[in-house]
């Protein structure tokens, strides 16, 4: 009855015509606005994402999961829990406090499989990339594991007494497809020549995976999962010496400045279609209501004209088979104006809230129809 309750407020907050697309147009946080998109292509939503608003800190996450939802749905769930342990338990945020709650999110995940693998052996081999944003006391940290990224549209001069808006990547990309990346990870195994290896079109670890970090992945990461008997029935082992994918986030920290404008938060599936410098244009020159809608809209007509088809067309395309034309993507866009003195009293003083895009769009919106007639 609850649920029948809140649907309306849903409806109003995330339908689009699209049953595979949802968003939230704005909402306050202690240092702005903010806005969340999130549009689904495969057959299960593999992309999760959520912000925490208080008083002191907003906290952003997307969490874009590969090989099944599991992962990216566990961390959802547990990692902000984490982070508030070990923030109160430390007295503040810092990069130290993120390690940890990363490590603690990884080792009970682990856990999970360790349990589990007798009933449902394909969780070993279930990851997800994991991109954290929080703004605490005018501080940015950002962690990131895999390729989901963050960019920051930031005011320069030009030297000419004009403003001008550039586009700052603030994450690192663990991913083969860079050199350096791979270069990276050839370190690491200096006795093992096809580490990284040219299959199917791109760099793969093993021939399997483009990302070399990650929650999860746990066949990659342990070598006695390979080597147990129920997880080698259910797929292709791969004989590990050490490791070959890691848990360890890269964070960088800095002061929020006063000509830092917003951030945009966004899984791979929004940067496999649009440049830093084309997705902080948009940001920058339309309304802020419904910015991660047009950020996900930009996409979506990327996507339509490589395959060269109308974009209209593409939103009828079913979930799954949706996939060959573009993935899950999830953009968050955080609007900065606390730190400038600017802020318009919106967010309550004491209020606390915890957004989560649905877990799958699709049955999201669908539940929907049925209730309309109710």
């Amino acid at each position: 009855m609850l649920r029948s309750f809140c649907r309306p407020l849903e409806r109003c907050l995330g339908r689009n015509g699209d049953g595979l697309f949802w968003h939230m147009d704005l909402k306050p946080h202690a240092s702005g606005d903010y806005s969340i998109a999130v549009v689904q292509a495969n057959s299960s939503l593999e992309d999760q994402s959520q912000v925490f608003t208080s008083q002191s800190a907003t906290y952003v996450g997307v969490y874009d999961g590969h090989g099944g939802p599991e992962a990216s749905r566990f961390v959802n769930r547990r990692l902000f829990s984490y982070l508030h342990k070990f923030v109160t338990e430390q007295g503040g945020l810092s990069a130290d406090v993120i390690k940890k709650a990363f490590s603690a999110t990884e080792e009970e995940f682990i856990r999970l499989v360790k349990q589990s693998l007798p009933s449902r052996p394909q969780i070993a081999s279930v990851g997800s990339c994991c991109l954290v944003g929080a703004v605490s006391n005018g501080e940015l940290y950002v962690a990131n594991l895999g390729d989901s990224r963050v960019v920051l549209g930031r005011k320069v001069s030009d030297g000419y007494n004009r403003n001008t808006v550039i586009a700052e990547r603030l994450s690192r990309d663990h991913n083969v497809a860079y050199a350096e990346v791979r270069k990276e990870v050839e370190a690491l195994h200096p006795d093992d020549s096809a580490i990284v290896v040219h299959c199917r079109g791109v760099w793969r670890i093993k021939g399997i995976i483009q990302v070399s970090r990650s929650i999860g992945d746990v066949y990659l990461k342990k070598p006695e999962f390979n080597r147990d008997p129920i997880f080698q029935q259910y797929g292709n082992p791969v004989p590990l010496k050490r490791p070959v994918l890691s848990a360890e986030p890269s964070i960088i920290s800095r002061k929020l400045r006063p000509d830092d404008l917003f951030l945009i938060f966004a899984s791979d599936g929004l940067w496999e279609l649009l440049s830093d410098e084309a997705a902080v244009e948009i940001v920058l020159k339309n309304p802020r209501v419904g910015i991660a809608k047009r950020l996900v809209g930009a996409a979506l007509q990327e996507a339509a004209k490589k395959r060269e088809i109308r974009y209209k067309d593409i939103k009828k395309i079913e979930k799954g088979i949706r996939r060959h034309f573009h993935d899950d993507i999830t953009v968050i866009v955080l609007y900065l104006d606390q730190h400038r003195g600017s802020a318009d009293g919106k967010f309550k003083r004491g209020s606390v809230g915890c957004i989560k895009a649905p877990i799958d769009i699709f049955s999201y919106n669908a539940d929907e129809d049925v209730e309309d007639l109710i």
